[in-house]
């Protein structure tokens, strides 16, 4: 059995899926998903950048990437979270015969349930699972701080980040995307090399973002802080993760100290 996995979406989308997406694992299996994500899939036996010809199969009036549909025959199941919006793109591979079952790749507004059991439930897996990245840990002590996201919404304020720095004990090291302006900060583009150096390191504090879903993933000691978003269905899961929720304005720097102190509890 030779199965095709396909996931779409930004680094914490995708690290929410995996255990779904490892419950789905065949004799052959094999995951394309966005390049950034590429090295955290350690599972598959092979794993590709999602490739952006496919989108082709979507517009009407042009014919399939040839390339892209060879690959796809070779597969006898196929299981998609990319196209489960889109009408056409299901409708083309239905009629190109590809052996495709699609998977919601987001909730809808009103349901409750835990990301991760989002995706469990819909391959018919057990919920309760954490997503988990094995990596080689490089041991550096400090605690790290990513004090970014995938929206300026779901930041707690950079003053309240450097007034709890100044409070904590022991070395602190920011962390930043390439394009995220952040001075000094530690910048490594490539995810399992971060997610190694977040492995080896005493804690680390963030907002609601991939980075912080990485972190938990490599079972670090995580504090998650959350605002708009609601932790009982998008906090990261992990064996050491407190999360912190409130009105990130007015959240004090006192009640992420505590959640710190507490990881050591």
């Amino acid at each position: 059995m030779r199965r095709l996995l396909i996931r779409p979406g930004a680094i914490g989308d995708c690290i929410v899926a995996l255990p779904a997406l490892e419950h789905l694992k065949a004799e052959y299996t094999e995951v394309w998903v966005p390049s950034a994500v590429v090295p955290l899939i350690r599972f598959a036996d092979r794993v590709r950048r999602l490739p952006s010809a496919i989108d082709r199969l979507a517009l009407p009036g042009l014919e399939p990437p040839a390339a892209v549909l060879q690959d796809l025959r070779t597969f006898d199941s196929i299981f998609s979270w990319y196209g489960s919006n889109q009408p056409e793109f299901r409708s083309r591979v239905q009629d190109l015969g590809l052996p495709f079952r699609f998977f919601p790749a987001l909730p809808s507004g009103n349901e409750r349930i835990h990301i991760v059991d989002f995706f469990l439930n819909h391959v018919g897996a057990p919920c309760g699972a954490a997503p988990k990245i094995e990596v080689t840990a490089l041991r550096n002590d400090a605690i790290i701080i990513h004090p970014f996201s995938g929206s300026p919404r779901k930041n707690w304020p950079m003053s309240r980040f450097r007034a709890l720095a100044e409070r904590l004990h022991g070395p602190v090291a920011w962390c930043a995307g390439a394009h995220e302006p952040l001075p000094g900060a530690v910048k490594i583009e490539n995810l399992y090399e971060l997610a190694s150096w977040i492995a080896g390191a005493r804690a680390y504090i963030g907002n609601d973002a991939g980075i912080t879903h990485l972190a938990a993933a490599v079972g670090a000691p995580v504090v998650a802080i959350f605002g708009p978003t609601d932790p009982a269905l998008w906090a990261p899961r992990g064996p050491h993760v407190r999360v912190v929720a409130g009105d990130l304005q007015s959240l004090p720097v006192e009640e992420v100290l505590s959640a710190v102190a507490a990881l050591s509890d």
